[in-house]
């Protein structure tokens, strides 16, 4: 056989087609460089916010607001969160999701140290229009890196960055509480706007220098698996029958946002009326009502933390149904048990099983539509934020606030019945 056939029987590999096929490398350990430096882009995140949260009262008081003003003030760090959230999206699209998350993380250290500087409730709500802009902004960036990297490590990892959330959160709001009584205001945002600064910068090398994840097609996992398991060679599409399914993709997309809505419903309105709960309605002390809710907030940090490994044991969709009718029942307990010991064990079973239902959501949602699915899911979830504490509020007024908080259990069946649907799609 002449040597030019056995060279064509016997080819050379292409290196960009088997690049294109094989993970980038760094991607076989689960907790590689690039998955710990976007783990600290979370944890600072909720850091930041926390930061701010526990200086409210502070701030309040230094521009001499009203309960009513300061509402509005606070609004408008919604309003910046919200119109910037579908913008970023598209630049994720078009500079890629990594970058962005540094962008908008600089944004938002820059923006944590301003409230303590405004004298006004206007220069407030300018500066917090400024503030939402940079924490809406971080948060569809960094989801939208997190759903790059899920593909890439081929692990449902998803919960584990809004663990690291919950565990900046946590330590911003016990160091804020700690140092509240000994800093100024001006003093301890500035430092934490500092310490944000020195995160991104030292994150940010990390994560732009690490190998990116391979362009994964919408609707596709890292593994070249369709959501229901089927393989790319067992599903591929023509280009016409692509196109047809763009609408049924968006679908996806708004029914998993819908999904991430009626969890932040939950997680807005307990954030905001589970200590007046315990102490107006169960009769608990004010100390035994702030333990009440740390416990919740430890354990959805606890459930997120173990979000991967159940995700891997049960799948995502079941995760999703098991954790939304365990808050629904958990909230049932919380609102309408007599005793504090019950109502407590009531609002951590809310934070176990409301923990993994956003992460995953979000995660789905890129799967599905890319960076523009994370910004429409993550807008809608922020939205279900903002509007639960105020109709927990209207509700409380006409039938009482057991009552009202009842509604929580019922957005969290909502969010555990969705997923179905979804993966029924």
């Amino acid at each position: 056989m002449p040597l030019r056939n056995k060279i064509r029987l016997h080819p050379r590999p292409d290196p960009a087609s088997s690049q294109s096929r094989s993970t980038p490398p760094g991607t076989d350990s689960p907790w590689g460089a690039a998955r710990l430096a976007l783990t600290a882009f979370f944890a600072v995140d909720g850091f930041l916010f926390a930061a701010w949260v526990v200086r409210i009262p502070d701030v309040r008081s230094q521009v001499s607001a009203s309960h009513s003003a300061l509402g509005l003030a606070l609004l408008c760090l919604s309003i910046g969160a919200v119109l910037t959230m579908p913008l970023v999206g598209r630049l994720c699209l078009r500079y890629g999701s990594r970058p962005v998350t540094v962008g908008s993380l600089a944004l938002l250290s820059l923006a944590v140290p301003l409230p303590a500087h405004a004298h006004s409730v206007a220069a407030l709500g300018g500066v917090l229009l400024l503030f939402g802009a940079g924490y809406g902004g971080a948060n569809v960036a960094m989801n939208s890196a997190a759903v790059d990297l899920v593909a890439q490590l081929r692990r449902p990892v998803m919960p584990s960055f809004h663990a690291g959330y919950s565990l900046g959160g946590l330590l911003g709001a016990g160091i804020g509480g700690l140092l509240a009584g000994s800093l100024s205001t001006a003093w301890a945002l500035a430092l934490g706007g500092l310490l944000g600064l020195a995160v991104t910068a030292a994150a940010g090398v990390v994560l732009l220098r690490s190998p990116a994840a391979p362009l994964i097609a919408p609707g596709r996992t890292g593994d070249g698996r369709s959501d229901d398991g089927t393989s790319a060679s067992t599903s591929t599409k023509t280009a016409s029958t692509a196109g047809r399914a763009a609408p049924h993709l968006r679908l996806l997309v708004l029914l998993l946002g819908l999904t991430a809505m009626c969890t932040a419903y939950g997680e807005g309105a307990i954030a905001d009326w589970t200590t007046l709960h315990l102490t107006d309605d169960v009769h608990a002390s004010p100390g035994t009502a702030a333990a009440g809710y740390a416990a919740y907030a430890f354990a959805m940090t606890s459930g997120r933390v173990g979000g991967t490994w159940l995700s891997i044991k049960l799948g995502q969709t079941r995760l999703m149904l098991l954790g939304g009718l365990t808050a629904a029942a958990g909230m049932l307990v919380a609102a309408l048990a007599p005793v504090v010991p019950l109502a407590v064990c009531g609002f951590v079973l809310v934070g176990l099983g409301l923990a993994n239902l956003f992460p995953l959501a979000i995660a789905r949602a890129g799967a599905a539509g890319g960076p523009q699915g994370v910004a429409l899911a993550s807008t809608l979830g922020y939205g279900g934020m903002l509007i639960g504490p105020v109709v927990i509020g209207f509700l409380a007024d006409a039938a009482g606030l057991p009552m009202a908080l009842t509604t929580v259990a019922v957005a969290a069946t909502a969010a555990a019945l969705l997923p179905l649907a979804v993966g029924r799609r």
